[in-house]
């Protein structure tokens, strides 16, 4: 049968500020400090930024820059940019100044918008950006080395405020473009569609459980997947954006009360800080508080610690190329009868897709068959369906290995238990190889983490020169805490086995992503680096050790330095 315009539309996360403006123009659609936005006042700054792209000859096409954290030009962008069938990239902005470069020229950007802070980082690489016809200057903070180009406020004034003629003429164009790396250690640009966003979007608000009284607060960075889609989800809905430009726990908490927040997503690592903070005993719940959660798997202790202020945590799972969240630990209402401990332990497995996705296994790699229900075999999960990624932007090559046979390949090694839940047990390249027998690195973390005196930890592979490789613990303790290296292995060989206590402990802070998570690749990276420097002799069993594989998968996974490719 036949489609019209009786019966179809195109499908577009942009619409939903024109609905929401309609229906709730009056109602405060943005919180940042002081200042504040209705829903009306919203799609006045989302039309004149859209004009006035428009009037700077950005059309349907061409590739906008944003490098900004979580304030409101950021979330403008999100409606502005794609409303006249341009493509948002919203950028890192943690990366350094060549980064910047490659990205901005690999898209072939015509316009740069770049916040007061990061200002000087691109100044830096000004004379080797050949394509971008101006840039934007957003003064949210002093900045003393601004690029020569417009300022935001005044360029949004120079925008008219008509409703701008849509450019979206196919729901399958490009709304954005999501820049991660790859195992050449490049930047990918991760390409998503009008409709496979619209559709993600409506998966996030049936999961989160987002309503019109929703208050989101912005502690997840909204250049990353975009937001997981909330930028569009919180309009869609009518809620309201608090706006949050760093995510120190102090200010976190701080806002949670003042506003009344009632979801938020972060990192485990932001979590954890929010846990450990002095004010978290202290903040008093004025609504019920949805935390939604992925990246590192969340450990049951960080899910205990977050209820036990008063939150429900929501873990999530997914990658960069499915636009953030694919599966969710959905509930069971008989989990009720469990115990908290193990309520938790629930809590942090994977879970089933999300309604909008439907598509996920668990394939053994050898086979391509999918794994028995057990809670043991180990398989790849892989996943396709509305939410996968159109593919890698100018890299063909890249985008048919990750979608060959049919599936999305995530590089993420998971079992599946009886109740077909799925549970993360490493990356692909995370497993250590210790006297032949693969150890999952997760499991160890695990263990370590029930230690009292634990704060964060990351395990990798280091070289052994007996073993060809043992598991290495870096570990930052708590405030106070006494804790050697010689108490947490004989702790850890008295709550797991031989073979699940690190060889190795080193203690200190550990390297992060702008997202909070843990960067394990750069940690392996390091480690096996050593071999190749001659820093190590090697005298082991094997005629070859396994640097290789070993630093294969540091680049295969050094995407969490620059962006995180798994969420």
């Amino acid at each position: 049968m036949l489609q019209s315009p009786v019966n179809s539309d195109i499908l577009s996360p942009v619409t939903f500020l024109e609905r929401s403006a309609a229906v709730y123009p009056h109602k405060v659609a943005v919180r940042y400090g002081s200042s504040q936005y209705t829903y009306a006042d919203l799609r006045a700054r989302v039309h004149r930024l859209a004009n006035a792209l428009r009037d700077r000859g950005i059309a349907a096409g061409d590739k906008v820059i944003f490098i900004c954290p979580n304030t409101p030009p950021l979330l403008e962008a999100h409606f502005a940019i794609p409303l006249i069938g341009a493509v948002l990239v919203a950028v890192n902005s943690e990366l350094s100044g060549p980064e910047f470069a490659y990205i901005i020229n690999h898209s072939e950007a015509k316009a740069v918008f770049v916040d007061s802070e990061f200002a000087g980082k691109l100044q830096q690489v000004r004379a080797e950006l050949s394509c971008v016809q101006f840039f934007v200057n957003i003064f949210d903070r002093t900045c003393t080395s601004p690029i020569d180009g417009y300022r935001y406020e005044l360029f949004l004034a120079g925008g008219g405020d008509a409703a701008p003629d849509p450019g979206i003429r196919d729901e399958n164009q490009l709304i954005s473009i999501n820049y991660t790396s790859g195992t050449t250690g490049r930047p990918k640009g991760v390409m998503y569609s009008h409709r496979a966003t619209y559709l993600h979007v409506l998966g996030e608000i049936i999961e989160a459980g987002l309503g019109s009284e929703t208050v989101y607060l912005w502690t997840l960075p909204m250049f990353h997947c975009n937001g997981w889609g909330f930028p569009w989800a919180v309009t869609a809905i009518g809620g309201t954006h608090v706006c949050l430009r760093g995510r120190q726990p102090a200010e976190i908490f701080h806002l949670i009360e003042k506003e009344g927040v009632t979801h938020l997503c972060a990192a485990p690592t932001v979590l954890l800080a929010m846990i450990n903070h002095p004010g978290g005993t202290l903040v008093k719940l004025r609504r019920p508080l949805q935390v939604i959660t992925a990246g590192a798997a969340p450990t049951p202790a960080v899910i205990r610690g977050m209820e036990e202020i008063g939150a429900n945590v929501i873990h999530v799972y997914g990658l960069t190329e499915l636009h953030g969240p694919h599966s969710v630990c959905a509930w069971q209402s008989q989990w009720v009868e469990l115990d908290p401990e193990n309520v938790s332990k629930m809590k942090a497995r994977q879970g089933v897709p999300y309604i909008v996705s439907r598509h996920m296994a668990v394939l053994d790699r050898e086979t391509q068959l999918p794994v028995a229900s057990d809670g043991r075999a180990i398989g790849e999960v892989v996943m396709r369906g509305n939410n996968v990624m159109l593919g890698y932007y100018k890299d063909p090559e890249a985008t048919a290995e990750v979608f060959r046979d049919g599936w999305f390949h995530s590089g993420d090694l998971a079992v599946v238990h009886p109740d077909g839940y799925i549970q993360i047990v490493d990356r692909l390249n995370d497993g250590i190889v210790r006297a032949g027998a693969t150890i999952p690195s997760m499991e160890i973390e695990e263990i370590i983490y029930r230690h009292p005196e634990v704060l964060e930890v990351a395990v990798v592979s280091t070289p052994d020169q007996w073993q060809g490789e043992v598991p290495k613990a870096f570990v930052m303790m708590k405030d106070g805490a006494t804790l050697t290296e010689d108490e947490l292995i004989d702790f850890c060989r008295r709550q797991g086995t031989d073979a699940h206590a690190p060889a190795i402990v080193e203690f200190g802070q550990l390297p992060k992503t702008a997202t909070g998570k843990t960067m394990k690749a750069k940690l392996r990276h390091q480690e096996w680096q050593r071999v190749l420097d001659g820093d190590m002799a090697w005298h082991g069993p094997q005629d070859n050790p396994p640097v290789d594989r070993a630093l294969d998968g540091a680049a295969a996974t050094f995407d969490n330095e620059k962006g995180a490719r798994a969420i």
